[in-house]
């Protein structure tokens, strides 16, 4: 008798990820490091805080004796806010930024996002949902232009691959022999490579030269590049 094994499916999580005032310079690095983990950025965006806005943004921690620091901090510059999708991205970008409190991680998290780029627990560089649920609603705060739409899984995502992704995926692998690059030692990413030293471990960051040159033409050619807003305008700032 023949045993039916159930179809595959594809689970895609979506995470608010935000960069504060602070580390808004490191902005292209730290891209450049969520698209080389995995990530896809889904929507991008430039934006200035009110310390309203902040207010309601951080409400569950309304009360607490650094919450006035923490929305004048907020609130002090352009902040980049981003919605990162991929396999379990709410856990997996947690992990990438370590403890909440940059002093900390740095001893027991070195190579985690706010060891690198925090300063201590109020300035920690990065933002990322603790749940899928706190995700949903930052993503509505920050993007309530966008409605979100279940993940397609099963059928309806391999069509959506045939369709949306699989041609430029096959161009880019046409490229790629096209181009044929020279070496196919392997690189170990440590962050050398975006000059950002010690960033992960490295046995995090494993590619062939063709992988990185296929993963550099993927980006480059990503046909739904989400449209940046490299201004801070007046509307945002009164949203």
């Amino acid at each position: 008798m023949q045993m039916l094994m159930p179809e595959p499916q594809i689970f895609v999580e979506k995470t608010l990820a935000l960069i504060k005032p602070d580390v808004v310079a490191k902005e292209e690095e730290i891209e450049d490091l969520i698209l080389r983990t995995g990530f896809m950025i889904v929507q991008k965006r430039k934006l200035q805080l009110s310390p309203e806005q902040c207010s309601i943004f951080y409400a569950d921690q309304y009360g607490k004796m650094f919450f006035p620091n923490l929305a004048a901090y907020m609130s002090s510059g352009p902040s980049v806010a981003m919605v990162l999708a991929r396999h379990r991205a709410v856990s997996f970008w947690k992990e990438l930024l370590g403890p909440s409190n940059s002093i900390k991680a740095r001893m027991t998290h070195p190579h985690s996002l706010r060891a690198v780029y925090g300063t201590d627990d109020l300035r920690n560089g990065l933002h990322g949902s603790v749940s899928i649920s706190s995700a949903e609603r930052e993503i509505r705060f920050m993007f309530p232009e966008v409605i979100s739409e279940p993940i397609p899984a099963g059928q309806r995502a391999r069509d959506y691959l045939n369709l949306h992704v699989n041609p430029t995926l096959l161009a880019g692998l046409t490229a790629l022999c096209k181009e044929k690059p020279a070496d196919p030692m392997l690189l170990q990413m440590s962050g050398k490579a975006n000059g950002c030293h010690h960033m992960m471990p490295k046995e995090s960051f494993c590619f062939t030269i063709s992988e990185t040159w296929l993963a550099d033409w993927l980006i480059e050619h990503n046909p739904n590049k989400p449209r940046l807003q490299h201004h801070v305008t007046e509307e945002e700032h009164q949203e």
